[in-house]
């Protein structure tokens, strides 16, 4: 009898073993995912900024917002 309930709560071991093996290999795959989300968000983050560096942006400037003004008749 004690063979067989060993034998049990191996399988039962293995068995959470598994699920959480599954379980870590679900979560790399969306850890990498991620990381590589996040490169490319640099990337663009990395283009738009020399895009506005080039035409006169500078980091720390305020920005001047313009109202648009209607003339009336």
């Amino acid at each position: 009898m004690a063979l067989l309930e060993a034998k049990k709560i191996t399988s039962q071991y293995q068995k959470e073993a598994d699920k959480c093996n599954s379980g870590m290999e679900t979560c790399e795959e969306a850890r990498e995912k991620a990381e590589a989300s996040l490169v490319a968000q640099k990337k663009l983050t990395a283009l738009w900024e020399t895009r506005a560096r080039q035409k006169g942006w500078k980091e720390g400037a305020s920005t001047k917002t313009q109202g648009s003004s209607v003339q009336s008749a």
